[in-house]
């Protein structure tokens, strides 16, 4: 996703994409932060622009750039971290957002005993996977 040269600033996020007309903003770190790079790109497809952001750090977490990207997109926004929902960015990203009318905010996250296996699989079965996160935006 980035260049081996990318400066990143503990505490402000990265938009990696986006356009004029998105609908939906994706928050994802990491592996997950790589799945919703593939989602928009489905999702693209099909007509549907979402926005994806890159926290780079959840404590302390970009609330500036979470809300204002969150308005920009009709207040809709999908958070997948690849661990429990608990505690996590999911979390962070609804502290930001507790007191901002009119959002919505869908978490995916591994709801289940984590185990070890093939990754891809792995991202599927617990939820967080590109085709996960097109269902997300989809419904939301």
């Amino acid at each position: 996703i980035y260049k081996n040269d990318e400066q990143f600033q503990i505490g402000k996020a990265k938009i990696v994409k986006q356009s004029a007309n998105d609908q939906v903003l994706v928050i994802g770190a990491g592996v997950t932060l790589y799945e919703a790079v593939k989602a928009a790109e489905q999702l693209a497809a099909t007509g549907v622009n979402i926005r994806v952001m890159d926290p780079f750090t959840i404590k302390p977490l970009d609330w500036a750039a979470v809300q204002n990207h969150s308005a920009a997109c009709g207040g809709r926004v999908v958070t997948v971290e690849d661990h429990y929902p608990e505690g996590g960015l999911g979390d962070a990203v609804l502290a930001s957002l507790a007191t901002v009318r009119n959002t919505v905010v869908k978490k995916l996250a591994v709801n289940a005993v984590p185990r070890s296996g093939p990754p891809a699989e792995l991202l599927e079965m617990f939820g967080i996977s590109a085709s996960h996160i097109v269902r997300a935006c989809n419904d939301i």
